[in-house]
């Protein structure tokens, strides 16, 4: 990676990391969890809202979070956010397939910018193993905050299955 291309991504990370996008707990949510990096320290205790969307399939209608943690943790969530919102939670999985494959291919993986938008900001970080679970933090918190989602609310969960 060139070093205009490094020093881009880094701009990025800061960027998230000075202005970050939807922080901050909010109601209304159908699931709250609490992630730790046991590595570093870092937290993140993050919120989704899924609703029906206009096809029947659940959205993300809302993600919230509060983020403890380093420059990466805390971009990371504010990525996610921009990227997830708004979105059928089947598309925002597949994301998360994406971001995913990218911070597990030790730098070798070439970012898909339509998919990804400012999380190709990330490819860089990828190819530092302490850092890739400073990145995936929120992600994995997500993830696992809209499993339960759909698990509490029967109509959200007859329409995924």
């Amino acid at each position: 990676m060139s070093t205009d291309l490094d020093s881009l991504y880094q701009e990025i990370i800061l960027d998230h990391y000075k202005n970050p996008h939807h922080a901050g707990l909010r109601a209304p949510f159908e699931a709250e969890v609490h992630h730790v990096n046991p590595t570093c320290g870092d937290e993140v205790t993050l919120r989704v809202h899924l609703d029906d969307g206009p096809d029947g399939r659940p959205v993300v209608v809302d993600v919230s979070y509060d983020a403890l943690g380093c420059s990466i943790s805390q971009a990371s969530a504010s990525v996610l956010t921009d990227l997830v919102i708004g979105r059928p939670v089947e598309e925002a999985m597949q994301t998360h397939e994406v971001f995913l494959e990218l911070m597990q291919g030790k730098g070798q993986v070439e970012p898909d910018e339509d998919v990804l938008e400012d999380g190709i900001a990330f490819a860089g970080v990828a190819k530092f193993p302490a850092r890739v679970k400073c990145a995936l933090l929120s992600w994995m918190a997500w993830k696992d905050a809209t499993a339960q989602a759909l698990q509490s609310d029967p109509a959200l969960q007859e329409e995924k299955s």
